[in-house]
């Protein structure tokens, strides 16, 4: 590690002028003023060159402290390590600009995040244990990562960043909020030009150094039902017995049983959260129901709304006043974490669903209300000093619990708490809510396969109007292809068609579950919503195709490369082009939306372009030889 400071002072809130040594002030409206107090500030060298040919610095700031200590370290390709140290109490900030040259989008987790290139005074991102990860992406032509950035994940973070309109630069910066221990703050910086998922690839191994990774039960990869679209709150243990026969038959190995379970109310509003008790009137024996399900051959989870407590509970009066907030509109209040009795509570009623009821996971909802900002002080009563610290106890305490009984529980998080901090407490991650939305789904699951790291990625729940037609069913489950999918429809009520679309596309990603969920992920112009998507593990690539693209085949030269390559058809135009850098003589098989074969014949690819007609909602497979 080296160290690198300035003597001369910086003035905050500025960063060095490209070509010219000296710094020029950002106009920020949006950012938060700074905590008072003594401020410092260093200059350090990263050792990294521009594409300009000047140097990588990062001007560091720290507010409440005298005196910044800081080191960098090279992380290969292109890539260094930063870590500032400070007083305990201070807010330290790391700031750097690198030249806007053919930048084309903004690469972030958030789900609501469109792919522009926001100016410099958007307001920063707060990033927790329960609200995104702290990584952003600034891509260039060619899907090349032109600057990756990472935080560790150890105390919250506001990550700002955009285009500075007076030097046409993309300014990055990092602040971390002050803690009672003081912890570095640790960055990972990223300008080597390759593929930005390449890029994003070393950040999640950067986060997983260190961690407890879950073990991930097989289930968790595989199709799962769920009740909600389909169901709502009308459950009772008669229906999700019949639906927990029919998905099985239909290639599913869970079912997940939501809102509604806990009570009679079927009128939305989370004012019944809390109690934690199975409605006696529609499931009057919760073992034997789940003992039903079980003979299906599916796992069982069960949902929970975690930091709600409803208005209509016995709980209410006793926990309202140790709430970070009330929800009105919802009919219920945000628990504080804080209260050691309120992660015995939680943990209590939660674990319940494994420990005596038998189930085999969870699915632990709206963790990100727990993100409340400028939460109030500390209670008395309560023994974490934090929001965070308390949710990072009760999520250990619960996980601990469950896994004393079940050491392959599932635990089912949803975007956007999606941190490497939460990923010893999951083993999957679910896309948000974007129902009959095939495009934001694509997007939102390949979002998060790009920085989930360990954790299975599930799809949000596809579901679609009964009278769709199996073409169009099968570009729902073709956009969902790179994550384990999640479906929500009366399966009683599909026609012999659309039921055989749900077959084959989920036998697809049961068959290359491996290629798919564990081979290397390359999604295409993220500007643009991935229209484009590759993975591979070796000896199987399979390549999604929504928008009327050509295909660049994986080049087999010398015996390397896939043997087997599937491309999928989503988009409306039959005609896939298919480009070859060699010629190769190739078997081919077309396959229509409901796994019916078309054609299974050979082909001499040439070189070059190379047109295969794929009906919209089809696949094809291409086998070459050894």
């Amino acid at each position: 590690m080296t160290t690198e400071k300035t003597d001369a002072p910086v003035p905050a809130g500025a960063a060095e002028a490209a070509g010219t040594g000296q710094l020029a002030p950002l106009w920020r409206p949006n950012t938060p003023d700074g905590a008072p107090g003594a401020v410092c500030h260093r200059r350090l060298a990263t050792g990294l060159t521009l594409p300009t040919g000047a140097p990588l610095t990062v001007h560091l700031t720290g507010t409440g402290c005298d005196r910044l200590e800081a080191s960098v370290a090279p992380a290969g390709d292109g890539a260094v390590l930063v870590e500032v140290r400070a007083a305990a109490g201070a807010t330290v900030c790391a700031e750097w600009r690198v030249p806007c040259l053919g930048a084309t989008a903004f690469w972030t987790p958030d789900t609501d995040a469109s792919r522009w290139l926001p100016p410099s005074w958007t307001a920063p991102r707060t990033v927790s244990l329960a609200l995104g990860a702290p990584v952003v992406s600034l891509v260039g032509a060619g899907d090349r990562g032109l600057c990756t950035a990472a935080a560790e994940a150890v105390a919250p973070v506001r990550v700002g960043a955009g285009v500075v309109e007076e030097s046409d630069e993309f300014v990055f910066t990092f602040e971390q909020e002050p803690t009672p221990d003081g912890p570095p703050l640790r960055l990972r910086i990223d300008i080597g030009g390759r593929h930005f998922a390449a890029a994003l690839r070393s950040v999640t191994d950067w986060w997983a150094e260190g961690l407890n990774r879950p073990w991930i039960a097989p289930a968790a990869r595989m199709p799962a039902y769920s009740t909600w679209y389909s169901r709502h709150q009308d459950v009772d243990a008669a229906v999700v017995e019949r639906l927990a026969a029919l998905a099985a038959a239909v290639g599913c190995e869970s079912i997940i049983v939501d809102d509604g379970w806990q009570t009679a109310d079927r009128t939305r509003g989370y004012g019944h959260c809390g109690d934690w008790e199975f409605n006696p009137a529609a499931f009057p024996d919760p073992a034997a129901h789940v003992a039903e399900v079980h003979r299906t051959g599916l796992a069982y989870l069960l949902w929970y709304a975690l930091p709600f407590i409803g208005r209509h509970n016995e709980a209410w009066d006793r926990f309202s006043g140790m709430v970070l907030r009330e929800v009105p509109r919802l009919d219920a209040a945000v628990l504080d974490p804080r209260h050691p009795e309120v992660r015995a509570h939680l943990v209590g009623k939660v674990s319940r669903a494994v420990e005596e009821w038998g189930m085999d996971g969870l699915k632990l909802d709206f963790i990100d209300q727990f993100a409340v900002a400028d939460p109030p002080p500390a209670p008395a009563g309560s023994d974490r000093a934090t929001v965070q610290e308390g949710l990072l106890q009760l999520l250990a305490d619960l996980d601990a619990r469950l896994r004393r009984v079940r050491p392959d529980v599932i635990v089912e998080h949803r975007q956007p708490y999606v941190g490497p901090g939460l990923w010893p407490y999951a083993t999957m991650v679910r896309a948000t809510d974007c129902p009959l939305s095939p495009a934001e789904n694509r997007q939102r699951t390949i979002d998060c396969r790009l920085t989930a790291g360990p954790l299975a990625v599930h799809s949000d729940m596809i579901t679609w109007h009964g009278a769709e037609t199996p073409e169009a069913i099968a570009v729902h489950l073709v956009n969902a292809l790179f994550s384990v999918v999640q479906i929500s429809v009366d399966l009683a009520a599909q026609t012999p068609g659309q039921l055989a679309a749900l077959r084959f596309w989920l036998g697809v990603s049961r068959r290359y579950a491996d290629a798919l969920q564990l081979g290397d992920l390359e999604p295409a112009r993220p500007d643009l919503g991935y229209p484009l998507v590759r993975a591979g593990d070796g000896g199987t690539a399979v390549i999604a195709r929504y928008a009327p693209l050509p295909v660049a085949l994986p080049d087999r030269s010398g015996g390397d490369g896939p043997r087997t390559v599937l491309v999928a058809n989503a988009d409306a135009d039959p005609v896939v082009l298919l480009t070859a850098a060699r010629p190769e003589r190739v078997g081919v098989r077309v396959q229509d939306c409901r796994g019916e074969i078309l054609s299974d014949t050979g082909l001499d690819l040439v070189a070059g372009v190379n047109p295969v007609t794929v009906p919209t909602g089809g696949l094809l497979t291409l086998t070459r030889g050894d």
